[in-house]
């Protein structure tokens, strides 16, 4: 990946590593060259529990998104999930010293600064400060306050924080592929890049990506990131319930709640079944429709719900004036959007990354929404040069714009 045009976004789930191979071309879009996928191992809640194991699963990934490109991969963006991820809003404030009015590319440094000066625990890193609004003597509204007069520079910021081991093993990954990591991702807010458009981001948006082991959102307000967060419960804990309340193998589970599952009540006959038929190592039998549809049902909602305390709690509910997206692998169970918008009192929808060139109706799946949304974020952060990187060199000065885009 000699070029600087050609980015890849790597996405180390909890059921599936994905890359996806992006170009930027000549009139500013984006173009697919090829996306590469491999069933994940050593992975729990979006978190590496397994080295070795992983690392040959990112491998085979790279590997199959080299070959669907024509591509040699030599660095990455990295989408970063799991349970430790925290996050808080914070405000900086800055009075420029007497005999000085004009607000200089210092200032914006030093606001920067003096709102990440919270005590965080010793074991956690900052990931991300991102701009939500600008203030110059107490005038809102301020889009970019560099050159302006002024006696009192104030900046409100989301920050987004981690635990530094969990997100170095997963760096470490990448290099020990001899890959670079170009940045670290939250995947919430990549995923933001692949499904919201800029006038959702300004009506207001939640984004709900269900994955595997986790359960990432973000929430947009007036334009900027108002919320974030990580939920360590996903769509294998729905396979879970399945298997251990209808007492199938958890193989049989997962493939039953992908094909037949459904999370309305009522709307199966009465006595209706579901044959499994036999397998090697399985005995065939009948699952009452209602009974699956309960297990499923009691489990999205849960998850649902959680996420939905936590944008009240934030009282940031009231604000979202595009409603619910729901992306994930997850999220295509069937009647996810009717019980959404009845959780959230709000229109829900699903969702997959929005039209790009160069992508097939295969790769238009919501599954692939995060990693898709990588790519295009880096794609905004080469638009946005001249930059210096985000978390491995502790300047974040791009992500002015970025998450507005």
């Amino acid at each position: 990946m000699a070029r600087d045009n050609i980015f890849a976004g790597l996405e180390i789930g909890t059921t599936k590593v994905c890359v996806v191979v992006a170009e930027a071309r000549h009139d500013n879009t984006l173009k697919i060259l090829g996306v590469g996928n491999a069933p994940s191992r050593g992975i729990r809640k979006g978190e590496i529990v397994d080295f070795e194991t992983a690392k040959r699963c990112v491998h085979d990934a790279i590997v199959d998104a080299e070959e669907r490109s024509d591509v040699e991969i030599s660095e990455v963006y990295l989408g970063i999930s799991g349970g430790h991820i925290r996050s808080f809003n914070n405000r900086g404030v800055v009075v420029l010293e007497e005999g000085r009015e004009e607000i200089d590319e210092q200032d914006l440094e030093d606001v920067r600064t003096n709102a990440r000066e919270v005590s965080l625990p010793m074991e956690d890193c900052v990931l991300h400060t991102i701009i939500q609004h600008y203030y110059v003597d107490g005038q809102d509204g301020v889009l970019n306050p560099l050159g302006l007069f002024g006696k009192k520079l104030e900046a409100d910021f989301h920050i987004v924080y981690g635990i530094r081991t969990r997100i170095q093993n997963a760096i470490r990954c990448v290099k020990e592929l001899e890959l670079e990591t170009a940045d670290v991702v939250i995947s919430s807010f990549a995923t933001a890049q692949a499904v919201l458009d800029k006038n959702d981001k300004q009506l207001g948006a939640l984004v709900i990506d269900i994955g595997g082991g986790t359960t990432d959102f973000v929430v947009y307000v007036e334009g900027a990131v108002k919320q974030s967060g990580v939920i360590a419960v996903g769509g294998d804990h729905i396979t879970n319930d399945l298997s251990i309340g209808l007492k199938i193998p958890s193989a049989r589970a997962e493939k039953l709640k992908i094909e037949e599952g459904d999370v309305t009540l009522g709307n199966a006959f009465p006595g209706e079944t579901i044959v499994l038929r036999d397998e090697t190592g399985f005995a065939g039998r009948e699952i009452e429709r209602e009974t699956l549809n309960q297990i499923v049902h009691c489990r999205l909602r849960e998850i649902l719900e959680i996420v939905e305390r936590q944008v009240e709690a934030d009282q940031n509910l009231n604000y979202l004036g595009a409603g619910v997206f729901i992306t994930g692998g997850s999220s295509q169970l069937r009647g996810i959007e009717h019980l959404a918008s009845e959780v959230f009192g709000m229109p829900a929808r699903t969702t997959a990354p929005l039209p790009l060139a160069g992508v097939t109706s295969a790769f238009e799946h919501p599954q692939f929404s995060t990693a898709i949304g990588l790519a295009r974020y880096a794609h905004l952060v080469h638009l946005d040069r001249p930059i210096t990187r985000g978390i491995l060199s502790r300047t974040m000065k791009r992500l002015t714009g970025i998450f507005r885009t």
